[in-house]
C-alpha cells in the first residue's frame, strides 16, 4: 500500500489509513455464555490481525481505551492489531502521549507481588507499560496495557526504544497531512551530516584536551602562589616590629639625660634603624617577586575559563551534529507556552535502565489566542517523499483541528533552522494544551497525559526517586566527551505539572512528582 500526502483542509474530513487485508491470528472463542454484567463490559471483541504485506519497523502504536485494542503502524499504514486490557476503574491507564523507554523480556513486578509481565515495554518510569497478560475482554489491569501473550512475544523484537505510543480515550488513527510549518529537510544537509559530525567531534576532542591542560596550568599556578599570603604576612609582621623598635629607639635618644645614656640610645637607634630598613627591603622584594605569580594565577585562571567555554561550545556543536542523524521530537505546550526538543543519544542512563535523551533545546513559543484549546495532535514523519517527508497526524483530544492548531503556533526560526534541515522519518511534532508530565525526565522522550481523563494508574504508583547528579564542577557530564561522540548534560527535572484549566471536577489528577523514577519501584 502506498499512501500519498494530501493537504488537510481546515474543516474537511481526512482519509484514514485503511487495512488492505487482514489475516486472523486468533479468534475470540466463548467458552461459556457471559453474564449480563460481563456482556455489558465487552460489547465487542477485537481479534488479532496482521496486514497482508511485508511489514516495516513499527513507528507508532495507538491504544484505544474505548475499543480495548492496540494497532501498530509502520511507514505505510497499520501492520498489527490486537485486543488489550487497560486499567480498571480507579487504576485507569492514563490517556496521552508516550514512547517506549525500556524493554525487558522477562519482567517481574516489584510493586504487585512479583507479578509476571513478559515482554514488557515500559512507557513511564513510574510503572506504566505494554506487556503480555491475561485479557478478560474488558479493562482490568492496574494501569498497564496488557496484550495477548503470544502477540506481545512476537512484537517484542520488532520495536525500538523511542517508538511512539499514543493512548487515546477513543478510536484514533493516523491520517495523511501536510502543512508549511512541518520540517522540510535538505538532502544536502543530510548528506553532509556524517562528515560534519566527524569534523566537529575531532574539534571537540581538541577543545576538551585544551581545557584539561588549561585547568592543570591554573591549578599549578595557584599551588605555586598558595604560600604567598602567609610569607607576605610574616614579613609585614617583621617590618612592623622593626618599625616599632626603631620608634622606641627614637624616644630613648630624645629622652637621654647623660652622655652615657645618649651613646647607648644612639647605638640602639642605629641597630633598630638598620633592622627596620632590612625588613622593609625584604618586604618590598617579596612583594615584587609575588606579583608575577599573582599575574600567572590570574592569567591561567582566565585562560582556563576561556578554554572551558570553548570546550562547551565545541562539545555542544559536536553533540548537535551527532544528533542530526537521529529523528527529532518536538513538543509544544499551550499550558507552559514553551517548545521542547528531544533526541535520543543512545547513551545508557548512568543510574541504570533506559537511555539518555538530549534536552538542550527549550524555548518560549507564541500561540495565537492562548486561552482557547488547541487539542492534542501528534504529527509524525512517516517516510521520505519527493518533497522531503510524508507526514501523518493523530488527534486524541478536543480543540482546534490539526491544521488550525498548527496555524496558531509561531515557531522560532532559529530552532527550525537548527533541527529542520536534517529531520528524518520518525521525527515528530506534538501540539497539546497539556504541560509535560513530571514523569518526563532525562531518561524519557515526552510524557504528556490528558488532564480531562482519569489517571488512576498514575495515582497508585509510588513517589519517584531523587535525581542523579550527572554534571561535574565545570558543568560537563562526568563521562566527558568521547566514546561514541555523544555528550550530555545532567538535566534538571521539570517543574511540577500545573493543573490544566480544562480539567473537570471530580476526575483523577495524575501523580505530580518532580523527580525521575527508579526502575526498581515496580
Amino acid at each position: 500500500m502506498k499512501d500519498r500526502l494530501t493537504t488537510a483542509q481546515s474543516k474537511g474530513v481526512m482519509r484514514r489509513w485503511g487495512a488492505p487485508g487482514i489475516v486472523m491470528f486468533a479468534a475470540a472463542v466463548a467458552l461459556a455464555a457471559p453474564s449480563v454484567a460481563l456482556a455489558a463490559k465487552q460489547p465487542r471483541q477485537t481479534a488479532e490481525a496482521v496486514a497482508q504485506r511485508e511489514a516495516g519497523e513499527p513507528i507508532m502504536a495507538i491504544v484505544s481505551i474505548k475499543s480495548q485494542q492496540v494497532t501498530f503502524y509502520d511507514s505505510e499504514g497499520w501492520i498489527l492489531r490486537a485486543p488489550v486490557s487497560t486499567g480498571t476503574t480507579g487504576r485507569e491507564t492514563p490517556a496521552g502521549v508516550f514512547a517506549v523507554v525500556e524493554k525487558d523480556k522477562d519482567h517481574h513486578s516489584s510493586m504487585y507481588d512479583d507479578a509476571w509481565m513478559p515482554n514488557m515495554q515500559r512507557i513511564t518510569w513510574n510503572g506504566i507499560a505494554l506487556h503480555g497478560g491475561p485479557l478478560p475482554g474488558y479493562a482490568a489491569s492496574h494501569g498497564c496495557v496488557r496484550m495477548p501473550f503470544n502477540f506481545a512475544e512476537g512484537l517484542f523484537e520488532k520495536t525500538n526504544i523511542g517508538m511512539r505510543v499514543i493512548i487515546s480515550p477513543n478510536d484514533a488513527a493516523p491520517v495523511d497531512f501536510s502543512h508549511p510549518s512541518l520540517f522540510v529537510p535538505s538532502k544536502e544537509a543530510i548528506a553532509a551530516a556524517p562528515s560534519r559530525a566527524d569534523k566537529l567531534s575531532a574539534e571537540a576532542e581538541v577543545a576538551v584536551s585544551a581545557a584539561d591542560e588549561a585547568k592543570k596550568a591554573a591549578a599549578a599556578a595557584a599551588k605555586d602562589a598558595q604560600s604567598l599570603p602567609a610569607s607576605l604576612r610574616k614579613l609585614e609582621q617583621q617590618k612592623a616590629r622593626a618599625d616599632a623598635e626603631n620608634a622606641y629607639a627614637d624616644k630613648l635618644v630624645a629622652n637621654a639625660k647623660t652622655d652615657q645614656a645618649k651613646a647607648k640610645a644612639d647605638e640602639l637607634k642605629q641597630k633598630a634603624a638598620t633592622k627596620a630598613a632590612d625588613a622593609a627591603t625584604q618586604l618590598d622584594a617579596a612583594k615584587a617577586a609575588a606579583q608575577p605569580k599573582r599575574d600567572a594565577v590570574a592569567a591561567t585562571k582566565d585562560a582556563a575559563k576561556a578554554a572551558v567555554a570553548k570546550k562547551a561550545e565545541a562539545v555542544k556543536a559536536a553533540t548537535d551534529a551527532k544528533l542530526a542523524s537521529e529523528p527529532v521530537s518536538v513538543y509544544i505546550s499551550r499550558s507552559t507556552q514553551k517548545l521542547y526538543v528531544r533526541r535520543n543519544t543512545h547513551k545508557p542512563a548512568p543510574d541504570g535502565g533506559g537511555e539518555v535523551f538530549d534536552t538542550s533545546i527549550e524555548v518560549p513559543v507564541t500561540i495565537l489566542n492562548p486561552d482557547q484549546p488547541l487539542g492534542t495532535h501528534i504529527f509524525t514523519a512517516m517516510a521520505k517523499s519527493d518533497t522531503g517527508l510524508r507526514w501523518s497526524v493523530v488527534t486524541i483530544d478536543e480543540g482546534d483541528n490539526a491544521k488550525d492548531a498548527l496555524d496558531r503556533v509561531t515557531i522560532p526560526h532559529e530552532v527550525w533552522d537548527r533541527i529542520g534541515p536534517t529531520a528524518l522519518p520518525r521525527s515528530s511534532i506534538i501540539i497539546s494544551d497539556e504541560p509535560l508530565s513530571a514523569e518526563t525526565n532525562y531518561r524519557t522522550e515526552f510524557v504528556a497525559v490528558l488532564s480531562n481523563h482519569p489517571q488512576g494508574g498514575f495515582i497508585t504508583r509510588k513517589p519517584t526517586a531523587p535525581p542523579v547528579e550527572m554534571a561535574s564542577d565545570d558543568g560537563f557530564g562526568g563521562n566527558g566527551f568521547g566514546g561514541n561522540g555523544f555528550f550530555f548534560f545532567g538535566q534538571r527535572d521539570p517543574a511540577p505539572q500545573p493543573v490544566n484549566p480544562r480539567r473537570r471536577g471530580g476526575q483523577y489528577q495524575y501523580y505530580q512528582s518532580t523527580q525521575p523514577v527508579q526502575r526498581s519501584f515496580w
